[in-house]
């Protein structure tokens, strides 16, 4: 299945940055804590819709 782009240009590249910052927060400034591994598994899904430019949530919402 082949999905189409919804975050396009500045978004895609904000939430890969966001998503690596998130990581680093919570692996390094949250270390050992369960909140930290939430707040970087949150990280990567972040980095990922950046990286591929298709967010599922922006799916189900509409947004093209």
């Amino acid at each position: 299945m082949l999905y189409r782009k919804n975050v396009r240009g500045r978004e895609q590249i904000l939430r890969f940055v966001a998503g690596g910052a998130m990581i680093a927060c919570g692996l390094i400034g949250l270390a050992g804590n369960p909140v930290g591994y939430l707040v970087a598994a949150v990280g990567v899904v972040t980095g990922l819709t950046g990286l591929f430019g298709y967010c599922p949530a922006c799916a189900v919402a509409g947004r093209k």
